[in-house]
């Protein structure tokens, strides 16, 4: 069992602190808003603190889930931050999704220190961080992940070292590429099937046992059905990662035109008012 800190008890971190806690592990949490972190406490018991310095002082690991590059930065750097409180040789695993050049930046910053930093993005949302069963996709050193992999195992189904620092955010942004393409390609379908007078319900049972079958279209089809978009990652965060996509593919050179339209697709969504929608809104745009 290893001591650990996790800084950032959103809808992720709060779930993904709870395994570790479930799994034997003693751990100390910090949050922006004491109140969620007095609430893990007593649901989970172990501690809290009100600084990242204070959380990551005396831990073995110290994980971290917060919104974005600024959020990142503002709990691993300065004199509280949670660099500032970690020990020589210890592990700094950020499960942010976040830009490859930020954790660049810190794997760097952390290294002067003599610390480690992985960047491990995690795919599955809420659900799967409830559930336990998240893909953590990472980059760093191979010594320092072999440190960690054991513990991520509380709150993952899955879990690779997929290269360098920075490779993890990379294959996230992957991730959300693919994930793009098939949200919009699934509204369509339904959209057409509404369109056409078919039982929408019916015609995604049956194409769901062939060539079209999709973890969106087996989990996600009832909410667009339905019109309720109040399950699972919101609007406003996918823009945020596919912004953090598109301007990879602007220095990296990849061409991406389907996800570069699905992203302003999002844009209308916020429009009609679905900033704090599920994804799976943008089938709203097209009624």
């Amino acid at each position: 069992m290893a001591k650990v800190a996790f800084l950032g008890l959103g809808v992720m971190g709060f779930p993904m602190a709870g395994h570790l806690a479930k799994a034997g592990h003693d751990v100390t949490v910090y949050n922006r808003s004491v109140g969620k972190a007095e609430a893990w406490v007593a649901k989970h018991g172990g501690a809290f603190k009100t600084t990242p310095k204070a959380a990551a002082q005396g831990q073995d690991i110290v994980f971290c889930c917060v919104g974005n590059d600024a959020d990142l930065r503002s709990v691993t750097l300065g004199d509280e931050g949670a660099f500032a409180g970690m020990a020589k040789g210890t592990v700094f695993v950020d499960h942010t999704t976040a830009s490859a050049n930020v954790a660049r930046e810190l794997f760097a910053a952390a290294a002067k220190s003599a610390i480690h930093f992985i960047d491990a993005p995690v795919s599955g949302g809420q659900a799967g961080a409830e559930n336990g069963v998240l893909t953590v996709m990472c980059g760093g050193e191979a010594a320092a992940y072999g440190k960690v992999e054991s513990v991520i195992a509380a709150y993952a189904r899955a879990c690779r070292l997929m290269g360098l620092s920075g490779a993890g955010q990379l294959t996230k942004m992957v991730n959300q590429i693919c994930i793009a393409g098939v949200v919009q390609g699934l509204a369509e379908g339904i959209h057409f099937a509404q369109k056409a007078g078919l039982d929408a319900e019916a015609v995604i049972e049956v194409i769901s046992k062939g060539a079209a079958q999709s973890w969106q279209m087996e989990n996600r089809y009832k909410t667009r059905v339905a019109d309720t978009f109040d399950f699972g990652f919101a609007v406003d965060w996918m823009r945020k990662d596919l912004g953090i996509v598109l301007n990879e593919a602007g220095t990296n050179g990849a061409s991406l035109p389907v996800t570069a339209l699905v992203d302003q697709f999002y844009s209308d969504v916020q429009k009609l008012g679905g900033r704090r929608w599920d994804t799976s809104s943008l089938i709203a745009r097209l009624k």
